[in-house]
Order: structure tokens, then C-alpha cells, then sequence
């Protein structure tokens, strides 16, 4: 990252790094750059086995509450694969810039990530379930 930020410690269950890892290794040239962010978050996660991850953990398909903390929204996603994102019914993709920043975080941890225009933003994980 850029920033010069202290990155916050991110934590994956086995099964979730396995399918991100697999889903990152396949992507086209046009999705490469939040592939990247993806992939680097992949490679400094700790991983855990799946019946030891904390419920307050961002993991796949968990309900996450954040705070874009640049205007103060509240908002509210299931974390999700491409193929089952859908905006409007509040399912969030994991390679979008801001899924690929929540996923690993844990309740309270606020993190900085890139938007599509190239902005720095930050937000902050409220609540998992």
C-alpha cells in the first residue's frame, strides 16, 4: 500500500483464503488491479481453520455494518463471490475495492483502501454477523 499506514492485522478461515486464492488466479486483465489488493491482503493474512475463525470476523457471506468514515454512512453487506453480488440486495463482491478491504477485518478495525477513481478512503467495521 501507499499510504504509509499501519495495515490492521486480518484474519481468514482455510476454506475462504483457499477459494480467494483459486478466484484471484483466474482473473482477466481487466479485473487485475483489486486482484492485486486481494492478493496482497491474501498474503499477509493470518489463517486460521474455519471452526476457530472469531464471529466477529469479516469472513465470506458474513453480514457486515461499516462506516465509510469519509462522509460518515452507515452501511450494511453481505460479503460475497462475484457471481452472487447484487448491489441491491445489499451483496457485496469481494473483488470490488471496498469487499476486498473488508474481508479478514475484525469489529472495531478501520482500514484504508483505494476506490475505483484512485481516491483514498477509509472505513471502519462496526459490527459481523
Amino acid at each position: 500500500m501507499e499510504t504509509g499506514l499501519t495495515l490492521p492485522q486480518i484474519v481468514l478461515t482455510d476454506r475462504d483464503h483457499e477459494t480467494l486464492a483459486s478466484l484471484v488466479s483466474t482473473l482477466s486483465e481487466q479485473d487485475r488491479s483489486v486482484a492485486e489488493y486481494l492478493a496482497d491482503e491474501l498474503e499477509r493474512a493470518v489463517i486460521v481453520p474455519q471452526s476457530d475463525i472469531a464471529p466477529d470476523v469479516v469472513t465470506m457471506n458474513s453480514r457486515v455494518t461499516f462506516r465509510d468514515d469519509s462522509n460518515g454512512r452507515v452501511i450494511v453487506v453481505s460479503l460475497v463471490l462475484p457471481r452472487e453480488a447484487d448491489i441491491a440486495a445489499g451483496r457485496l463482491s469481494v473483488l470490488t475495492p471496498i469487499g476486498a478491504a473488508l474481508i479478514g477485518l475484525t469489529e472495531g478495525n478501520s482500514i484504508e483502501w483505494k476506490d475505483r477513481n484512485g481516491n483514498w478512503r477509509m472505513l471502519t467495521v462496526l459490527t459481523v454477523s
